[in-house]
C-alpha cells in the first residue's frame, strides 16, 4: 500500500482558490445540531477535507468521531443506538451499552477503562465516563499554513468531581486539504493538588466494508498475547477477519507493537479487494498497549484498534498489574493518534 499521489488537491494554494468561489467548495467543517431520536439537541460537525475522507466530531460526547467514510465507504462500525446525547448515559454495569455510539474513535477513562468496578475515588462504570462528557469552549478553525490548508475542531473536556480528579482534557482534531487522515491531539493536566489516576484507551472501531472476509491487520512483529481462553481459541488468526458468524464469542488481545524512528507504533487494517487500507498510529511512550478486540459476530461486526496505556481490566487490576498510571498535581500528559487511508 501506498499513501495516494494523484489528488488534484495537491496543487498549490494559489492554483486551487483561481479554481474555485469559496474553500468551501472542497474542503470544509459543517456545524449542525441534531433534531431526532436519541440523539437530539446533541452538536455534531462534519469534516470533509476533499480527499474523498469524511468524519463526524461529536462535541457533546467528549470531542470523539463518530461515522468516517473514504470516497463514500464506510470505515468505522456504528452500533445499533445510533447517536445518543451524553443525558442517557447509565453507568450501572454494562448499561454504558445502551448509549454506546461506536464510531471512529470513543475515549474512555479516565480513572478506570474495561468492567465497572469500585475504585478509591468511587464507583466506575464500564470504561468510564469521559466519552459522555460534553466540551467546553469548542471551536473550528480552517487556515492556510505553509501552503497547506489546515482544518481543526479544538475544545476542552473537563473530567471533575468535587473533593476528588480535576483532570482537564484539551483535545485538536486535526486534517489537511488534500490528505486524508484524522489525527487527535490530546494535553491531560491535573489541576487539582492531588495525585489520581489517568487511564486511557482509544476505542477504534473499524468496521463493514473495510472489514470483512479476507481484510488483514498488518504490525512490525512483536508480541500477541490472549486476553483469556476465549481469545485464545483465534490466537493462531487474530489478524484475520472472517465472515460474519453466528454465536461468535468477541476475543481481546494485547498487543505490544514496538515504535519506529518517531516514536510512534503502527497497525494497518488492510482490505485487498477494495485497495485501500486504515493505518493507526500512536506514540508508544503514553499509550505503550495496543489492545484488539475481534468480534466477528451477525450485527456486531467490528474490529477494535485501542491504543492504551493499561489494559481494559477494571482500575483494582490494572493496579494490580502495575500498570495504573498517575498524573501529578500540575503535571501534563500528552498523547497523540492517528489514522489515515492509504491505498
Amino acid at each position: 500500500m501506498t499513501t495516494m499521489n494523484s489528488n488534484p488537491l495537491s496543487i498549490a494554494r494559489e492554483d486551487i482558490l483561481r479554481r474555485v468561489g469559496r474553500i468551501e467548495q472542497v474542503a470544509s467543517i459543517r456545524r449542525y445540531v441534531i433534531d431526532d431520536g436519541k440523539g437530539r439537541g446533541s452538536r455534531a460537525f462534519e469534516v470533509r477535507n476533499g480527499s474523498g475522507f469524511e468524519f463526524t466530531v461529536h462535541p457533546d460526547r467528549g470531542l470523539d468521531i463518530g461515522a468516517a467514510s473514504f470516497n463514500g465507504l464506510p470505515v468505522a462500525w456504528t452500533t445499533p443506538n445510533g447517536t445518543v446525547a451524553p443525558a442517557f448515559y447509565d453507568d450501572r454495569g454494562a448499561e454504558w451499552l445502551r448509549s454506546w455510539q461506536g464510531g471512529l474513535l470513543t475515549t474512555c477513562g479516565l480513572l478506570s477503562v474495561g468492567p465497572e468496578c469500585d475504585t478509591p475515588e468511587g464507583h466506575q462504570g464500564q470504561h468510564g465516563r469521559f466519552d459522555n462528557i460534553p466540551a467546553e469552549g469548542v471551536n473550528t478553525s480552517c487556515r492556510w499554513e505553509n501552503g497547506r490548508y489546515v482544518m481543526e475542531v479544538t475544545g476542552d473536556i473537563a473530567h471533575t468531581r468535587v473533593f476528588c480528579e480535576k483532570i482537564v482534557c484539551h483535545r485538536t482534531i486535526r486534517t489537511v486539504l488534500g490528505e486524508p487522515f484524522v489525527e487527535v491531539e490530546d494535553r491531560f493536566e491535573n489541576m487539582g493538588y492531588e495525585p489520581v489516576p489517568l487511564t486511557l484507551l482509544y476505542h477504534m472501531n473499524l468496521g463493514w466494508p473495510l472489514v470483512d472476509e479476507g481484510a488483514r491487520l498488518f504490525a512490525a512483529a512483536h508480541k500477541v498475547v490472549a486476553r483469556d481462553a476465549k481469545a485464545e481459541v483465534g490466537i493462531g488468526e487474530w489478524d484475520r477477519m472472517i465472515a460474519p458468524s453466528h454465536g461468535f464469542a468477541e476475543q481481546v488481545f494485547y498487543h505490544d507493537i514496538p515504535a519506529g524512528a518517531d516514536g510512534h507504533s503502527v497497525v494497518s487494517m488492510v482490505n485487498e479487494k477494495l485497495g485501500i487500507s486504515l493505518e493507526i498510529s500512536f506514540d508508544k511512550k503514553e499509550l505503550p498497549n495496543l489492545v484488539q478486540w475481534r468480534m466477528m459476530g451477525e450485527g456486531e461486526y467490528i474490529c477494535g484498534i485501542e491504543p492504551a496505556n493499561c489494559y481494559p481490566e477494571g482500575q483494582p487490576a490494572i493496579k494490580a498489574r502495575g500498570m495504573l498510571r498517575m498524573i501529578a498535581p500540575g503535571e501534563t500528559v500528552c498523547t497523540h493518534v492517528r489514522a489515515a487511508v492509504r491505498r
